[in-house]
């Protein structure tokens, strides 16, 4: 499963690098896994998580 997420509008780019750090540390914690950043035209980003695998249980 994918999972994207989107930063505003942050025009400095140290600024978006942080954002985009403390969002990607965050979901790793839970277990997702940072696959791709696209910076937007408006100064954003769009990140690009998998999700954490799934284990499937014998029925």
């Amino acid at each position: 499963m994918i999972k994207t997420e989107r930063i505003g509008y942050t025009p400095k780019s140290k600024d978006r690098a942080k954002a985009i750090e403390k969002l990607a540390n965050a979901r790793e914690a839970e277990g997702y896994t940072l696959l791709s950043v696209l910076s937007t035209p408006n100064c954003g980003a769009i990140l690009v998580f998998r999700a954490p695998e799934q284990t499937k249980q014998a029925e």
